[in-house]
């Protein structure tokens, strides 16, 4: 049983790029539909599809993501959990809790949420994401300030470390159903509306070849706050 303070159950997992429309989830208009139907056409019907729950985990990488993951429209009411790793949780650590994650709970998905700057942590994710039968939904922690200190480019060496490890890493493409670029950096001021949209844009960019959609985490607030802004700007001007 999960006893680490790094897990916060959801009733439903937070599916970023997604919204409940009554049933099935449909996507945001901040993922290009382009992604999801490409996806679409290459999707069986689970269980032979992953993270499926009864999915069974191939010997090797394959060889394409033909037939690979799920379709969205398969993927609603509980399916994982966010988990946070400030504290840089080992490959082992991180392998016990997904696989308790998939195998006590029957989750399909692991959130991540929060930073961990050691190199090559997120390798460790992949693999422990890989070895349990873990989908991830990736994030580039965005918020400057955090544990007493400021470096307001951080967010940027984060970037970078993430978007090698998903070209390099042969399994990333098999297990990061998302990219989150930040977590509320709206509601929190991490990043500014026209740098964050240019952000996402380029990230979309760099994982076309993935397959890897690109979105963000933000609350209502986050979005009606930058609107608010905007709006303020234009009647001064």
């Amino acid at each position: 049983m999960i006893v680490s303070s790094s897990f916060s159950v959801l009733a439903v997992l937070i599916i970023n790029f997604s919204k409940v429309n009554g049933h099935p989830y449909q996507p945001t208009p901040t993922t290009d539909l382009r992604e999801f139907n490409a996806r679409k056409e290459l999707a069986n019907a689970p269980p032979n599809c992953f993270p499926a729950i009864g999915f069974t985990m191939p010997q090797s990488v394959p060889s394409s993501l033909t037939n690979w993951w799920c379709d969205h429209s398969t993927e609603y009411a509980f399916v994982g959990f966010s988990y946070e790793v400030t504290a840089c949780q080992s490959l082992s650590t991180l392998t016990k809790e997904f696989k308790d994650i998939r195998n006590t709970f029957n989750g399909r998905y692991v959130r991540i949420y929060s930073a961990c700057d050691r190199e090559g942590f997120y390798n460790d994710v992949i693999n422990a994401a890989w070895s349990a039968g873990l989908g991830v939904h990736a994030l580039i922690w965005t918020l400057k300030m955090q544990f007493g200190w400021d470096d307001p480019n951080i967010w940027k060496t984060r970037r970078d470390a993430l978007l090698g490890i998903l070209h390099s890493n042969a399994k990333a493409k098999y297990v990061v159903r998302a990219l989150q670029f930040g977590s509320e950096p709206l509601y929190d001021y991490a990043l500014d509306a026209g740098t964050l949209a240019a952000q996402v844009t380029a990230a979309k960019a760099n994982l076309s070849s993935l397959h890897i959609p690109v979105t963000i985490s933000e609350m209502a607030y986050g979005y009606q706050e930058v609107a608010y802004l905007e709006f303020s700007k234009n009647l001064g001007s």
